[in-house]
C-alpha cells in the first residue's frame, strides 16, 4: 500500500468520505467527473484501495483540511488560503431541519392511539425518510426497508426533478445525524436549497399538518475548520484583535465568559484566550449560523429563491359539517362500530395518525377495514414502534430479558390500548416522565468544533438515552395482566399481558413515557443513573458503542457534597460525567386529560432542570427529578412554582424584634439522584415500620403549625411506634434531618435545616412522603432487580 492510500485509510472514517464527494462532485449539478468514477473513489476510500489518478490531488486536499494546525494571526490565515487554494475556494452545502411544535402536533389529540400515530410518524420521517435521500437504510432486524426507501427516493426524484439524479448526488457519508427530530448533513453546494425544501415538503406531505423547517447554505471547505471567514482575509475578526477585546460585553457574549469564580469547584478544563478563541472559531460557527436562519424562518422570515414557509398548511371548516374528535378539521369519514369499538369521526389528518398508531401498536402491515372503507389512499409503511425497538434490545441483551418477562412469553404480551390498560395496572394512577439533558449546549459548544465531533456526540447521546431507557424499564417492570376492563373502547379480554408502559418519543436526548405510578420514580431514577454510566463506559450492552470522552475534570477544589445533597452526603457517589439528565415526573389519575397532564410536567421538568444548573456551581453534575402527585385535576389551577409559593412556603405574617421567626418549606422538591433514591428507602422504612396511616396524615397537618409543634408531635409518634423505631430513626431522622450548623448535636426531625446569610429556612420531605406512600412499591422484589443491576455492572 502507498503511503498515499495509508494516508486516506487513516483519514476520519465517513464524514471524510463524504466531503471527498462533495469536493469531487464540485459545484455544480453536473458533475464534474462521471458518476460510476465518484462512487469507485468511494468505494476505493472504504476498503483503502487504488483511487482514481486524477481524483488523487482533491484527496489529498481533503486530508490536509484534518491536519491544518490553527492559524494564530491573520498573516498565517492568508498563508493557509493561499497554500491550499482548493479548500479556500471549493464550496458545500450544509443543510439543517426537521419538525417544529413537535408537541403541538403530536398532542393535539386526547386518544393515546393517536398520540402513538403521531410521534410514529414524526420518527419515520426523521429515521427513515431522511436518511433515504442519501441512500441510507434504517438497520432492523425485524423489518426489510429496501423497497420503502427506493420509494422514497422515488419520490425525492419525482418532485426535485434533474439530471443525473437528485438523489445520485447524495450518499450515506454526508450525514452528520438525524436524530432528534433534526438532520444535519452536507450536500453538494448546488443542491443545498433543493434539499431543505425536500424536508420540509415530505413533513407536509406526509402528516399534512406537522410544522417543520429547514435551512441551507454554502461554505467554504476551510470554514468547516476555521469558523466562518470573509473575502478579504484582512476583514477577520481574529485571535491578535480578541486578545485585546475579550473582556468587551459584545464580544464576551459571543465567544463566552473566560472568568472563573473563585470559590465554585472547575469541573472541566479552564479555557484559555486561545482556546476559546478556537472554540468558536470552528464549525460550530456554521452550525451557529444554521441555527439562527431555522430560527428566522420558523418565525416567518421569506428567503431569496426559495418558497415561503409564512402560511401553514390550512384546512377549511364549516359550522354546518361534522368535524373530526380534535375539533379542529372537517371530518372526511365516520366509522361505526364494529369497525372500531365506537363511532370515531375522522379528517385525514387524524386517520393518518390512528392508522400509523395501529400499524405501531400491531407491527401488521395490513390494512384495516376501517381505513379502506374511508377511500383514503395513503399508506404509512413501515413503521417500527418503540415496542418493537425495547424488544429488539431485549433479544440482544438476554439477562434483561429474563429480567424482564420472568415466567410470560413474548408472543403473549400486547401493547396496552389505552391510557386505560396502563392505569389497570396501577390501581388507577399513571405517571408521565418527562426528560431532557443538562449541559448539552456548552458541551458542543467547548467539545464538538468538527463535523466528526459533532457526529459523534449526537450518535453517543442517542444511544445513551435510548438504551438508558430501555434498561430502566427492563429492571423495573415486568407484563401485568389487566382486570375488569369494561371500557368499549378495549377488544383486550381480563387475564390478557400487557407492557405496561408507554414510550411516547425518544428523540436526542429528549424523552417522554408513560409508565406505572408505583415504579415512576425507580424508573425516573434508573435512567439519569444509567444514561450516566452508558456515556462513561461503565456498563456493557450488546449494540452500544461509546466514542467519545464525558469524564469531568478532577476539580482542584474539592466538592462539597453537603451543598449538593441533602441525604446521607457522605454516602454519595461523586457524578464524574459532564452530561446529566433531569426528569419531571407527574403522578395522575390515567383519567387525567392528557393537554393538562403535558403542561404540568412541562413545568417539573423545568424546575429539575433550574436545579441542577444552580447545583452546578457547587460541582454537581449529576441529574436531579421534580414530581407532584397529583390526586385531583383541580388540585392545580396552572402554575406549580405558583402553588408552591402560596400554598407550601409559609412566611412569618409578623417579624418580633429580636426572635428568629424562620421560614417553612412544605416540600424538598426537585431532588438530586441519590437524594431520590433515599426518598424511596424512607418510604420503605416507614412501611417496615408500620408508621399509622392516620398518623402520618396528622404530622403532615401540624406541618403548618410551626416547627416546634411539628417536632413534638413527630417525637411523640415515633417513640410509640411498636416495631421499626432504629429503623425510622437511621433512614430518616439522621439521613435527612441532621442540623447545619457545625457542633450541633439536635434533632430537627421531621425538618432540614437550610443555612441562608441573615436567615434559615426550614424545609421537610414530609409531604411528598405522604403523598407518595400509596404509590412507592417497596417489594424485596424491586430490591433484588437493583442488585442485580450492581452486580452486572461489577462483572
Amino acid at each position: 500500500m502507498s503511503n498515499f492510500q495509508q494516508d486516506i485509510k487513516t483519514a476520519s472514517g465517513k464524514l471524510f468520505v463524504g466531503i471527498a464527494w462533495c469536493l469531487a462532485w464540485g459545484e455544480q449539478r453536473q458533475p464534474q467527473f462521471d458518476i460510476k468514477e465518484l462512487h469507485q473513489m468511494r468505494e476505493a476510500l472504504h476498503a483503502g484501495t487504488d483511487i482514481p489518478e486524477k481524483m488523487r490531488s482533491l484527496l489529498e486536499q481533503v486530508k490536509q483540511l484534518e491536519t491544518l494546525k490553527f492559524p494564530k494571526t491573520l498573516d498565517e490565515l492568508k498563508l493557509l488560503a493561499e497554500q491550499h487554494s482548493i479548500l479556500w475556494n471549493s464550496r458545500i452545502g450544509l443543510v439543517y431541519g426537521g419538525a417544529t411544535k413537535i408537541k403541538q402536533y403530536v398532542f393535539e389529540a386526547a386518544k393515546l392511539p393517536d398520540i402513538r400515530g403521531a410521534s410514529a410518524l414524526l420518527d419515520r420521517i426523521n429515521l427513515s425518510d431522511l436518511p433515504a435521500f442519501f441512500n441510507k437504510n434504517p438497520e432492523s432486524i425485524l423489518y426489510n426497508y429496501t423497497i420503502q426507501c427506493q420509494e422514497v427516493r422515488t419520490w425525492l426524484n419525482d418532485n426535485f426533478p434533474n439530471e443525473p439524479k437528485f438523489s445520485d448526488a447524495l450518499i450515506p457519508e454526508l450525514i452528520i445525524y438525524s436524530t432528534g427530530g433534526n438532520i444535519l448533513a452536507f450536500c453538494p453546494a448546488a443542491f443545498a436549497d433543493d434539499l431543505a425544501n425536500a424536508i420540509e415538503k415530505r413533513y407536509t406531505e406526509e402528516t399534512l399538518a406537522a410544522n417543520s423547517c429547514a435551512v441551507a447554505d454554502t461554505f467554504r471547505l476551510m470554514e468547516t475548520r476555521f469558523g466562518l471567514l470573509q473575502d478579504p482575509i484582512e476583514n477577520n475578526f481574529w485571535l491578535e484583535r480578541y486578545r485585546q477585546e475579550y473582556n468587551k460585553p459584545l464580544v464576551r457574549a459571543y465567544f463566552g465568559n473566560l472568568e472563573k469564580k473563585p470559590n465554585e469547584p472547575c469541573i472541566s478544563d479552564p479555557v484559555s484566550v486561545e482556546e476559546a478563541f478556537a472554540n468558536r472559531k470552528s464549525f460550530n460557527e456554521l452550525t451557529t449560523k444554521l441555527a439562527i436562519l431555522f430560527n428566522q424562518r420558523r418565525s416567518g422570515n421569506d428567503f431569496p429563491d426559495r418558497p415561503s414557509r409564512r402560511y401553514p398548511p390550512m384546512f377549511e371548516t364549516h359550522p354546518y359539517l361534522r368535524r373530526d374528535e380534535g375539533d379542529r378539521r372537517s371530518a372526511v369519514a365516520i366509522v361505526q362500530p364494529p369497525l372500531l369499538p365506537s363511532e370515531s369521526q375522522f379528517s385525514e389528518v387524524s386517520a393518518r395518525k390512528r392508522r400509523v398508531g395501529d400499524r405501531a401498536k400491531t407491527g401488521l402491515a395490513k390494512t384495516p377495514e376501517w381505513y379502506k372503507n374511508t377511500g383514503l389512499e395513503w399508506q404509512p409503511g413501515i413503521i417500527e414502534g418503540w415496542v418493537d425497538k425495547f424488544e429488539e434490545f431485549l433479544q440482544k441483551n438476554s439477562e434483561q430479558c429474563q429480567q424482564y418477562y420472568q415466567t410470560c412469553q413474548q408472543d403473549d404480551v400486547k401493547i396496552a390500548k389505552s391510557l386505560t390498560h396502563l392505569g389497570n395496572v396501577s390501581n388507577g394512577f399513571v405517571a408521565y416522565i418527562y426528560a431532557d439533558g443538562n449541559n448539552m449546549g456548552g458541551f458542543i459548544q467547548k467539545i464538538c468544533t468538527t463535523p466528526e465531533k459533532y457526529k459523534e456526540f449526537s450518535e453517543d447521546v442517542a444511544n445513551a438515552t435510548e438504551y438508558a431507557v430501555y434498561q430502566a424499564l427492563a429492571y423495573n417492570l415486568h407484563p401485568r395482566q389487566i382486570r375488569g376492563i369494561k371500557d368499549p373502547d378495549s377488544r383486550w379480554q381480563d387475564g390478557d399481558f400487557i407492557h405496561p408502559f408507554e414510550i411516547i418519543t425518544i428523540g436526542g436526548d429528549d424523552i417522554i413515557l408513560i409508565v406505572p405510578a408505583s415504579q415512576a420514580l425507580a424508573i425516573a431514577k434508573m435512567i439519569g443513573e444509567q444514561f450516566e454510566k452508558i456515556l462513561l463506559k461503565q456498563v456493557s450492552l450488546a449494540g452500544v458503542e461509546i466514542q467519545g470522552n464525558y469524564h469531568t475534570k478532577q476539580s482542584e477544589k474539592p466538592i462539597d457534597l453537603k451543598k449538593c445533597h441533602r441525604y446521607s452526603s457522605e454516602k454519595a457517589e461523586l457524578s464524574q460525567c459532564q452530561l446529566s439528565i433531569s426528569s419531571g415526573v407527574l403522578i395522575t389519575a390515567y383519567n387525567t386529560p392528557i393537554y393538562y397532564a403535558k403542561n404540568l410536567y412541562e413545568q417539573l421538568l423545568k424546575s429539575a432542570k433550574s436545579k441542577a444548573k444552580k447545583l452546578r456551581k457547587y460541582g454537581y453534575c449529576g441529574g436531579t427529578v421534580d414530581f407532584l402527585v397529583l390526586k385531583a385535576v383541580t388540585m392545580i389551577s396552572s402554575d406549580i412554582d405558583e402553588f408552591r409559593k402560596q400554598a407550601l412556603i409559609k412566611n412569618p405574617e409578623v417579624k418580633i424584634k429580636d426572635i428568629h421567626t424562620p421560614t417553612l418549606k412544605l416540600y424538598a422538591a426537585p431532588y438530586t439522584l441519590h437524594e431520590l433514591g433515599g426518598l424511596i428507602e424512607t418510604i420503605d422504612a416507614l412501611n417496615k415500620a408500620k408508621f399509622p396511616r392516620s398518623q402520618l396524615y396528622q404530622i403532615r397537618d401540624l406541618l403548618e403549625r410551626g416547627k416546634h409543634t411539628a417536632i413534638l408531635n413527630y417525637r411523640y409518634f415515633r417513640v410509640r411506634l411498636q416495631q421499626g423505631q432504629q429503623e425510622l430513626k437511621e433512614k430518616f431522622e439522621e439521613a435527612w434531618c441532621q442540623p447545619k450548623e457545625q457542633n450541633n448535636k439536635g434533632n430537627l426531625a421531621p425538618w432540614m435545616s437550610i443555612l441562608e446569610p441573615g436567615e434559615t429556612t426550614y424545609e421537610t420531605i414530609w409531604r411528598e412522603l405522604v403523598d407518595l406512600y400509596d404509590f412507592i412499591e417497596t417489594s424485596e422484589d424491586s430490591g433484588t432487580s437493583q442488585e442485580r443491576l450492581v452486580t452486572q455492572e461489577a462483572d
